[in-house]
């Protein structure tokens, strides 16, 4: 199986998810089914089967975490040769040229991406045309809302 590439701070998060899945809503998880059950009929106990339900999705998220866990190869940003290019786990500042608009993105691996924290998947558009290049390159996207021109402004490994 190929490794899954997490930047460090990623993987530390995931393992505090899998820490709490585990070891906090297991439990009760576990507790709200046993009270569910004490209510009797089954077939009819709707709250039984909503904490089935709940139990179902916690851990195929627990089996995901640990998949993702033991299969990756974690990526130390810090420690990365900071050559001036873009490489995985270094947050890029961009400018759009047409709106003017700034924003700043990390790289990261496809299972830590979060937009809202402007964490972007490296095999995303964006990400793709980004790493390799040099601050103060112009970057063509081909993105699916159609192309983007950015300038990177600056790089930092951190």
């Amino acid at each position: 199986m190929n490794q899954v590439p997490l930047t460090a701070a990623g993987a530390e998060r995931l393992k505090k998810e899998l820490k709490e899945l585990k070891f906090v809503k297991r439990p009760q998880v576990i507790e709200a089914i046993a009270v569910a059950r004490d209510h009797g009929d089954l077939k009819e106990n709707a709250e039984y089967h909503a904490a089935r339900e709940e139990q179902g999705f916690m851990e195929g998220r627990i089996a995901e975490l640990e998949s993702v866990l033991s299969n990756s190869q974690i990526i130390d940003v810090a420690k990365l040769n900071q050559s001036g290019r873009v490489v995985f786990g270094c947050t890029v500042d961009l400018i759009d040229v047409e709106s003017e608009e700034e924003v700043s993105y990390q790289i990261v691996g496809d299972i830590e991406a979060d937009i809202s924290q402007n964490r972007i998947a490296i095999s995303s558009p964006i990400a793709r045309a980004l790493i390799g290049k040099e601050e103060g390159e112009d970057v063509e996207v081909q993105a699916p809302g159609g192309t983007h021109e950015y300038e990177i402004t600056a790089l930092h490994y951190r």
